[in-house]
């Protein structure tokens, strides 16, 4: 298996895990692509691929339920924030909700768990994830492709694509808190739907 390969079977594998450090990983391939060690496009299709995965796995574990991992998982700020917007939104905005809690810190593992054990059409959660995942990983792969086309130093041009990263995950997280009214920032939308 020569080095490419491996780099991509890897991705796949932390990609394939729930709360692994998938962007980070992305981000790492993507800056990989200007250096010609991989291709970007094989990059952001082996994570959409495992990140599918992952979502599916949760969405059958959530669909099933299985309350008592994201009941564990809510201990985590990321993911108690993520989980209440994600449930607040799912019903007003369906798909689109589903694709933009992605960019949330935890937001997928929250998504998926919640769309499942708010039992969505199988269906309809695997095309709001199949792009969620596609657009969600073009993002970070493309940072990191962008940040070593921009920058040619790699250390400063690896700094410079997390630091967008984080900043964008950040500004998600900060709309999404105060989208939610006083009321809402109270009660956990789950504990309601149970």
């Amino acid at each position: 298996m020569d080095l490419s390969t491996a780099s991509l079977f890897g991705l796949f594998v932390v990609a394939a895990i729930p709360l692994a450090p998938t962007e980070v990983a992305l981000i790492g391939m993507g800056f990989a692509a200007t250096q010609g060690d991989v291709s970007l496009v094989p990059v952001i299709g082996v994570g959409a691929a495992g990140c599918l995965v992952n979502d599916l796995a949760l969405y059958g574990l959530g669909r099933h339920g299985v309350s008592r991992v994201l009941d564990r998982l809510r201990g985590r700020p990321s993911v108690e924030e993520s989980t209440r917007w994600i449930g607040d939104q799912l019903d007003r905005r369906g798909v689109t909700a589903l694709v933009l809690a992605r960019w949330l810190p935890a937001g997928g593992t929250a998504g998926s768990l919640v769309a499942g054990s708010l039992r969505w059409s199988r269906s309809g959660f695997l095309t709001a994830s199949g792009i969620g995942v596609l657009l969600w990983s073009t993002y970070a792969a493309g940072l990191g492709y962008l940040g070593g086309e921009l920058v040619r130093q790699p250390h400063v041009s690896l700094l410079l694509s997390f630091g967008v990263a984080l900043t964008i995950g950040t500004v998600a997280a900060a709309v999404a808190r105060r989208e939610r009214s006083p009321a809402q920032r109270g009660d956990s939308c789950l504990s309601a739907r149970r």
